[in-house]
């Protein structure tokens, strides 16, 4: 199982992870310009990183992860996701939408598709979201 995943994350990487890994990074660095946004950025990296290779991993909320509630899954988190979503998060999800389009113009892309779709849907609330091996 672990060569199959390897061969998706190859595949993945070259057919346009490559870029919305760096776009990520792109987006961690702009927020270490402020203060206030150095978590985000360091959240950027950890989901750059999981857009780079995707197969083999997953995003879980924290809350369900841990069974408690901290200040990225709370009202803090909430308002951290509306901020990140009008500054990066339409951006970066836009940017896997048009990923996932081209990938699903071909049957054999359906997969890069899906985990497209799953990082658009993460880069538009990233607070209170961890990634996991999926083991």
């Amino acid at each position: 199982m672990s060569a199959l995943r390897l061969i998706f994350n190859i595949a993945w990487f070259v057919l346009g992870g490559f870029l919305m890994g760096l776009a990520w990074w792109l987006a961690g660095i702009l927020c270490f310009i402020s203060i206030i946004g150095i978590p985000f950025g360091r959240a950027c990296f950890v989901i750059g990183e999981l857009a780079f290779w995707p197969f083999g991993q997953e995003q879980v909320n924290r809350r369900h992860l841990t069974g408690v509630e901290d200040l990225g899954t709370g009202a803090l988190g909430l308002i951290g996701n509306v901020v990140w979503l009008l500054f990066f998060g339409i951006w970066l999800a836009m940017g896997h939408l048009v990923h996932a389009f081209a990938c699903f113009i071909t049957i054999i892309g359906i997969p890069f598709a899906i985990q497209h779709l799953k990082l658009a849907l993460l880069s538009l609330t990233p607070i209170g979201q961890t990634i996991v091996a999926r083991d």
